[in-house]
């Protein structure tokens, strides 16, 4: 996790040294060495220089996450200084920044030269209407939004508790693209900076009417065990295509390959023990001599949301330590945690022959790319579903009575096509999670939450609204 963030940290640095053959010619152009486009850190003060920015704005080129967008800046207001400020230039300028900077550099005067600082540069042609300026800027903004937030980053809100008490319900995060690599869109006519619907409408934002196939990008970390990972929920019975499923965060708790097993709420990887998370929550029963009022369960840092009356007290959500605080009040007379022993019905993967629940599920094995297995009854029940919907979902395929038959043939054993992931809620009694609805494929895999950049308290009085001791902060 460090390495990655030092990745992050320094982004800027290894973009400007592969943008260093056509920087050091148009430093040429601007009066500039041009070895100091291969020095890190100085080629970004030196273009800053070139657009009449003071030097301290490359404070900005390393602050994590923000310093992809500040450099992006940088080298949109550097190619301005040569006359370089159409809409493709722009977008050439971002995507295809070490060949386009080339290209212009090596052009001669007459053709690219230094225009002055950017304030200086006098408007080409007829001045445009303040509406025209505005339609400009907006469609600029749009474009760039839409690529930046397929390729780079997306912004992302936490709706539910699953996750508390490491991500909160109004936690407003930034989701790496860059760790798994991104994925080509499947449905590319789509309405720019939507998801399924239309803003404040019921109407669908795409059309359907061109389907790509789906290809991840390399990325610069693969999805580990303990990563908080955002994904296209593979539970969404919905028509909508995998790119367009609802959005789900979890945490990764099982990878391809993995022996995957919880024994009595515990997490066991290939027979070992898992890490739990810092914040860890389970479902307790508090027994309370009288009503509680919404003021006191908050000042306990319980969320109203996973508060029930039940039977003379509560069952809320809470971590070990919060319990055992809870103990200490005066007028709470047990806390008692709550155990699922019983087979649930609800369970992944809906079948008599196991008899599991969220506390004691498994064990299984979890599917990788290339893994063969037999398919008896036992695996048939346990991974029929997850072949015909992920891997065979454009075949001919059913299952009945415990047999698997492809195009009408009973099929024997099955190779997996992909890696898959098991992911579960920090929230472990109220997180609807792998444990009922089964496998994650990659190709649902979205991103990695990373940053915290805004929290909103809906619980906190008007004055503690903000959660300021959460703003940029790393996601855990």
């Amino acid at each position: 996790m460090i390495l990655e963030y030092l990745i992050l940290f320094f982004l800027s640095i290894p973009l400007t040294l592969l943008n260093a053959p056509g920087l050091s010619k148009l430093f040429i152009k601007a009066g500039q060495p041009a070895w100091y486009a291969y020095v890190p850190v100085w080629n970004q003060i030196t273009i800053l220089k070139i657009t009449g920015k003071g030097p301290l704005n490359v404070i900005l080129d390393f602050v994590p996450v923000i310093n992809i967008f500040s450099y992006i800046t940088e080298l949109l207001d550097f190619i301005k200084c040569f006359g370089k400020d159409k809409l493709l230039d722009q977008l050439l300028g971002i995507f295809a920044s070490p060949v386009y900077l080339f290209l212009i550099g090596s052009k001669g005067d007459d053709n690219v030269k230094y225009l002055g600082f950017l304030k200086d540069i006098p408007k080409k042609g007829p001045e445009k209407s303040k509406n025209r300026e505005w339609i400009d800027a907006l469609s600029f903004a749009i474009i760039a939004a839409t690529l930046i937030r397929w390729a780079f980053i997306e912004a992302y809100t936490i709706p539910t508790s699953s996750m508390e008490k490491s991500l909160l319900v109004g936690d407003f995060l930034f989701v790496s693209k860059i760790h798994y690599g991104p994925r080509t869109p499947i449905t590319p006519l789509q309405l720019p900076l939507t998801h399924q619907k239309i803003w404040f409408t019921e109407l669908p934002s795409y059309l359907d009417w061109i389907k790509l196939p789906s290809t991840r990008l390399p990325g610069i970390s693969k999805i580990k065990k303990g990563d908080a990972v955002v994904f296209n929920w593979p539970g969404d019975s919905s028509y909508y295509p995998i790119d367009l499923k609802t959005n789900y965060i979890k945490r990764c708790v099982g990878a391809a390959g993995d022996k995957f097993e919880v024994r009595d709420r515990q997490v066991f990887i290939n027979d070992l023990a898992a890490e739990n998370p810092v914040k860890l929550q389970y479902s307790y029963y508090v027994k309370t001599d009288d009503r509680v009022s919404d003021k006191n369960l908050i000042k306990q840092n319980l969320n109203l949301g996973d508060v029930m009356v039940n039977d003379g007290g509560y069952i809320v959500q809470a971590t070990p330590e919060i319990a055992s605080n809870l103990k200490q009040l005066p007028y709470v007379k047990e806390v008692r945690l709550l155990s699922d022993g019983e087979a649930d019905s609800r369970i992944f993967p809906s079948s008599a022959r196991f008899k599991w629940n969220v506390d004691n599920f498994g064990p299984l094995t979890i599917p990788a790319e290339g893994m063969t297995i037999k398919l008896d009854p036992n695996n048939v029940a346990l991974y029929g579903s997850t072949i015909k919907k992920y891997e065979l979902y454009n075949r001919e395929v059913k299952i009945e009575n415990d047999v698997f038959y492809l195009e009408g043939k009973p099929l024997k054993e099955y190779t997996f096509n992909m890696n898959y992931y098991i992911m579960m809620g920090d929230n472990r009694h109220n997180s609807l999670d792998s444990r009922f609805w089964g496998f994650v494929p990659e190709n649902h895999i979205v991103g990695k939450a990373l940053l915290i950049w805004f929290s909103f308290d809906s619980q906190a009085d008007f004055l503690h609204k903000i959660r300021w001791n959460r703003i940029f902060r790393f996601v855990e």
